[in-house]
Protein backbone atom coordinates (compact mmCIF):
# COMPACT_ATOMS: atom_id res chain seq x y z
CA UNK A 1 0.00 0.00 0.00
CA UNK A 2 1.64 3.26 -0.99
CA UNK A 3 0.85 6.50 1.04
CA UNK A 4 -2.17 7.90 -1.56
CA UNK A 5 -3.78 4.58 -0.72
CA UNK A 6 -3.09 5.11 2.87
CA UNK A 7 -4.04 8.62 3.16
CA UNK A 8 -7.43 7.09 1.24
CA UNK A 9 -8.37 4.12 3.45
CA UNK A 10 -7.44 6.22 6.69
CA UNK A 11 -9.19 9.45 5.63
CA UNK A 12 -6.24 11.51 6.47
CA UNK A 13 -4.19 13.54 4.09
CA UNK A 14 -0.58 12.26 2.52
CA UNK A 15 0.71 15.43 4.21
CA UNK A 16 -0.51 14.76 7.21
CA UNK A 17 0.79 11.08 7.08
CA UNK A 18 4.26 12.41 6.42
CA UNK A 19 4.06 14.80 8.92
CA UNK A 20 3.16 12.27 11.42
CA UNK A 21 5.94 10.15 9.91
CA UNK A 22 8.36 12.82 10.97
CA UNK A 23 7.52 13.64 14.49
CA UNK A 24 7.73 10.06 14.70
CA UNK A 25 4.53 9.14 15.58
CA UNK A 26 3.65 6.51 12.34
CA UNK A 27 6.50 4.45 11.82
CA UNK A 28 7.88 4.84 8.24
CA UNK A 29 7.60 2.01 6.06
CA UNK A 30 9.92 0.92 3.87
CA UNK A 31 9.89 2.83 0.32
CA UNK A 32 9.42 0.19 -2.22
CA UNK A 33 11.89 2.02 -5.06
CA UNK A 34 14.71 -0.64 -4.05
CA UNK A 35 11.86 -3.44 -4.93
CA UNK A 36 11.47 -1.65 -8.54
CA UNK A 37 15.13 -1.60 -9.36
CA UNK A 38 15.39 -5.17 -8.62
CA UNK A 39 12.50 -5.81 -10.69
CA UNK A 40 13.73 -4.16 -13.46
CA UNK A 41 17.25 -5.51 -13.36
CA UNK A 42 15.45 -8.91 -13.31
CA UNK A 43 13.99 -8.30 -16.30
CA UNK A 44 16.67 -6.51 -18.08
CA UNK A 45 18.55 -10.17 -17.35
CA UNK A 46 15.73 -11.92 -18.58
CA UNK A 47 15.92 -11.66 -22.32
CA UNK A 48 12.81 -14.06 -22.51
CA UNK A 49 10.89 -11.18 -20.74
CA UNK A 50 7.71 -9.93 -22.48
CA UNK A 51 7.78 -5.56 -23.20
CA UNK A 52 4.68 -5.36 -21.88
CA UNK A 53 6.18 -6.42 -18.26
CA UNK A 54 8.86 -4.04 -18.14
CA UNK A 55 6.37 -1.50 -19.77
CA UNK A 56 4.24 -2.45 -16.81
CA UNK A 57 7.02 -1.71 -13.99
CA UNK A 58 7.69 1.47 -15.65
CA UNK A 59 4.23 2.81 -15.78
CA UNK A 60 3.77 1.86 -12.17
CA UNK A 61 6.90 3.76 -11.37
CA UNK A 62 5.69 6.98 -13.34
CA UNK A 63 2.29 7.01 -11.30
CA UNK A 64 4.28 6.71 -8.15
CA UNK A 65 6.03 9.63 -9.02
CA UNK A 66 3.74 11.82 -10.11
CA UNK A 67 2.01 10.60 -6.85
CA UNK A 68 5.02 12.29 -5.25
CA UNK A 69 4.65 15.64 -7.04
CA UNK A 70 1.55 16.09 -6.47
CA UNK A 71 1.83 15.56 -2.87
CA UNK A 72 5.06 17.77 -2.77
CA UNK A 73 3.42 20.04 -4.87
CA UNK A 74 -0.01 20.45 -2.07
CA UNK A 75 3.16 20.94 0.73
CA UNK A 76 4.67 23.55 -0.96
CA UNK A 77 1.29 25.65 -1.81
CA UNK A 78 0.88 24.88 2.00
CA UNK A 79 3.77 26.28 2.89
CA UNK A 80 3.23 28.89 0.35
CA UNK A 81 -0.13 30.10 1.59
CA UNK A 82 0.91 30.44 5.53
CA UNK A 83 4.44 32.20 4.11
CA UNK A 84 1.93 35.07 2.35
CA UNK A 85 -0.23 35.08 5.70
CA UNK A 86 2.77 35.98 7.84
CA UNK A 87 4.04 39.62 8.48
CA UNK A 88 7.74 38.73 8.47
CA UNK A 89 7.84 41.79 11.03
CA UNK A 90 9.14 41.93 14.82
CA UNK A 91 6.07 40.96 16.06
CA UNK A 92 6.00 37.25 17.64
CA UNK A 93 2.93 36.33 16.44
CA UNK A 94 3.19 33.32 13.69
CA UNK A 95 0.77 31.83 11.76
CA UNK A 96 3.19 29.07 10.25
CA UNK A 97 4.14 28.73 13.69
CA UNK A 98 0.20 28.08 14.48
CA UNK A 99 -0.44 25.70 11.97
CA UNK A 100 2.31 23.36 13.30
CA UNK A 101 0.89 24.15 16.64
CA UNK A 102 -2.46 22.61 14.94
CA UNK A 103 -1.32 19.89 13.87
CA UNK A 104 1.10 19.42 17.00
CA UNK A 105 -2.22 19.66 19.11
CA UNK A 106 -4.31 17.48 17.19
CA UNK A 107 -1.58 14.62 17.28
CA UNK A 108 -1.90 15.25 21.39
CA UNK A 109 -4.97 14.71 21.04
CA UNK A 110 -5.13 11.75 19.32
CA UNK A 111 -2.61 10.01 21.48
CA UNK A 112 -4.59 11.03 24.65
CA UNK A 113 -7.68 9.33 23.23
CA UNK A 114 -5.43 6.22 22.40
CA UNK A 115 -6.31 3.48 24.32
CA UNK A 116 -3.18 2.77 27.37
CA UNK A 117 -0.92 -0.09 26.07
CA UNK A 118 -1.55 0.29 22.09
CA UNK A 119 0.78 1.67 20.25
CA UNK A 120 -0.16 3.83 17.16
CA UNK A 121 -0.65 2.17 13.35
CA UNK A 122 2.13 1.00 11.86
CA UNK A 123 1.22 -0.19 8.79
Amino acid sequence: MNIGEAAQASGVSAKMIRHYESVGLVETPPRNSLDEIRNLLSLWRDRGRASADVKALTLRHVADLEQRIAELAAMRDTLRELAQHCSGDERPDCPILADFAEVADAADAADAAQPQGTAACHG
